[in-house]
């Protein structure tokens, strides 16, 4: 009787698909990224559950911080010229939407006096941002 030896292949790894894969991870990792710019203001924004999806368009962002000061697009302004500055604003169109970021731990009385100054100023599509 004769004992057929037989040699076990060695085992190959096949690389091509394992680096398809992560080239697709790191794809989609990308294009889900999310990028937050409430991060560099300092603000933590505060958590609505009944919000809707925060989109926004326009060019007019009014941040209100922890202690109360408030920055016009990306420039910290005071009251009086934050008033000035959404007049001008209306002036060039008054459907422009403003957004607002208001730290959660700003008080309330900074909040409603942005948004009452920006609806004198005939600006009447203002929104806040949640996170």
């Amino acid at each position: 009787m004769s004992l057929l030896i037989q040699k076990r292949k060695r085992p190959e790894l096949n690389l091509v698909p394992l680096i398809d894969v992560l080239v697709m991870l790191i794809f989609f990792a990308f294009v889900t990224m999310q990028f937050k710019s409430a991060s560099t203001l300092n603000i933590t924004l505060p958590k609505i559950t009944t919000a809707g999806k925060n989109e926004f368009k326009g060019n007019v962002t009014i941040a209100i911080e922890k202690d109360g000061s408030v920055v016009f697009n990306g420039h910290a302004v005071t009251d009086e010229q934050m008033v000035s500055l959404l007049a001008q604003v209306q002036n060039v169109d008054k459907d422009i939407p403003v957004l607002i970021k208001a730290d959660e731990a700003t008080q309330l009385r900074r909040l409603a006096f942005v948004w009452d100054t920006c609806r004198k100023t005939g600006l009447s599509k203002v929104s806040i941002q949640s996170r």
